[in-house]
């Protein structure tokens, strides 16, 4: 065997043991052994129900489109709550709804890319996690929806159903998540690509070639694709779109079949229908863009690392700029040219908070995420003000640990706030156990802030899908 084809090899055996662990932690989440988990028949003395078991669609009591709740019990601080973290005052109002098309199990529904504010509407998704050869002939082979929340209507509308839409032979592989970011162009079309609900699925044998960057046109209902497969073989977990310049950003996960197991990051301008650069040590799961500039910042892997930039103003690979920084989720830019960033808190006691200044180029650490025992933070917001974050930590099922509650962060002091505990208020009144959260975003008055979760009606892990809307006093913004 030669040197070439030994190191190809290894990656791949360290890539498949790498997913093996992910697709396991769906079922047994983070920091939580079978007999830990919040909710399990371990912590509740019930047995933890199986999908089938659970009725579909998901229903709020008397089958009412949204419930909207008010409680001092949103201030009941968790058990783990440490020691200097403060506590809202006042309760806010929070609005809560299913996503439709939950009608028949999953494995699991679930959230897992990151949604926007655009035009006043909150747009995010969700999917069924299916992969073609795991249960396919009774539900399908993996579907994916995006969708529009009208705060003025508390509705959800499905814009899209992703498997409808590629309209592929029976035994192709379709994608089961959309795990990348969904973003507004100034072109008024949403952006956002697909991912696999199994990285076995994505092989040669399911006519796979790579997966699709879409775009859809919420005024006008329609869909399209952008482009399959910008990476051979390659599905794409991670995105950012620079809305102005309409050039699209992601980085990759290798199919079992594909030459290069590498991350590949990618940069591909929709308006000339051209992959820009492709290259390899790319980002798994988010990126930086600076809109001021258009300049395109990640730190290759999924740990503290070098900060590399990537300016399509000039034809060159990305370069090191001499700073470290993590960047697990990251807000979009302030007006006054700053990112702010967490690292990963996955099987971490905590997670720090950067801020990165666009201008200078330059990372500073301005505090820690955690507010009680759970440290991963998904997605990250800063409001208009560029005054506070939001975020909630417990990303992977660990939410409830710690009341499943939504912190600001005060970027100048680096002071936390819960603003609400959800959990076990949910669990208590309707029956759900709010798991965690992929996407957040905040309105542009800075007033609400909307949360997709993964939820459990009694399941181990999560079955299905819902949305809070937080409403949060003047009194504390």
């Amino acid at each position: 065997m030669t040197r070439l084809s030994t190191q190809l090899t290894a990656r791949y055996v360290r890539a498949m043991a790498s997913r093996f662990l992910a697709i396991a932690a769906i079922l047994f989440p983070v920091g939580s052994a079978t007999s830990q988990a919040v909710g399990s028949e371990a912590t509740t003395g019930k047995r933890a129900v199986q999908g089938d078991e659970l009725s579909y669609p998901p229903q709020l009591p008397g089958k009412q489109p949204f419930v909207s709740d008010t409680s001092d019990r949103f201030l009941a601080p968790a058990s783990s709550l440490r020691s200097g973290i403060a506590v809202a005052t006042a309760p806010p109002t929070v609005d809560f709804l299913f996503y439709p098309g939950q009608n028949y199990p999953g494995k699991p529904w679930s959230n897992w890319g990151d949604g926007c504010v655009a035009a006043g509407k909150y747009y995010s998704a969700i999917g069924d996690h299916y992969a073609i050869g795991r249960g396919e002939a009774r539900y399908g082979s993996g579907a994916a929806s995006v969708f529009e929340y009208d705060p003025a209507t508390r509705r959800l509308r499905s814009l899209v159903h992703v498997t409808r839409l590629l309209d592929l032979p029976k035994g192709h592989y379709t994608p089961g998540k959309i795990h990348s970011r969904i973003d507004m162009g100034q072109d008024g079309w949403l952006y956002y690509a697909t991912h696999r609900g199994s990285p076995k699925a994505a092989n040669d044998v399911n006519h796979y070639r790579g997966d699709w960057i879409l775009r859809t046109n919420p005024a006008t209902g329609e869909s399209e694709v952008v482009v399959q497969a910008p990476v051979a073989k390659h599905s794409i977990p991670a995105s950012v779109l620079d809305p102005q310049r309409l050039i699209f950003y992601g980085a990759t996960a290798a199919g079992p079949d594909a030459d290069d197991q590498e991350i590949r990051f990618f940069a591909y301008d929709i308006r000339r229908g051209k992959l820009l650069y492709a290259g390899g040590d790319g980002p798994a799961r988010y990126m930086m863009l600076a809109r001021s500039t258009g300049r395109l910042y990640y730190v290759p892997g999924n740990t503290e690392g070098p900060v590399m930039r990537f300016d399509p103003a000039v034809d060159a690979p990305p370069v090191a700029i001499g700073q470290t920084i993590g960047v697990r989720a990251a807000t979009e830019e302030t007006g006054n040219g700053l990112v702010y960033t967490v690292s990963t808190g996955q099987r971490s006691a905590d997670a720090t908070i950067w801020q990165f200044d666009t201008r200078k180029e330059q990372a500073t650490k301005v505090g820690t995420a955690s507010v009680g025992s759970e440290a991963y933070v998904a997605s990250l917001d800063v409001d208009p003000t560029g005054r506070f974050l939001y975020y909630v930590p417990g990303a992977h099922g660990g939410a409830p640990r710690d009341g499943s509650p939504l912190v600001q962060f005060e970027v100048a002091t680096g002071a936390k706030k819960v603003i609400a505990f959800l959990h076990p208020f949910y669990q208590e009144k309707y029956g759900l156990a709010l798991k965690g959260t992929y996407s957040t975003a905040v309105s542009a008055d800075g007033a609400r802030v909307f949360i997709t979760w993964n939820i459990s009606r009694g399941s181990r892990a999560w079955d299905c899908c819902g949305l809070t809307v937080v409403h949060i006093p003047p009194s504390e913004r």
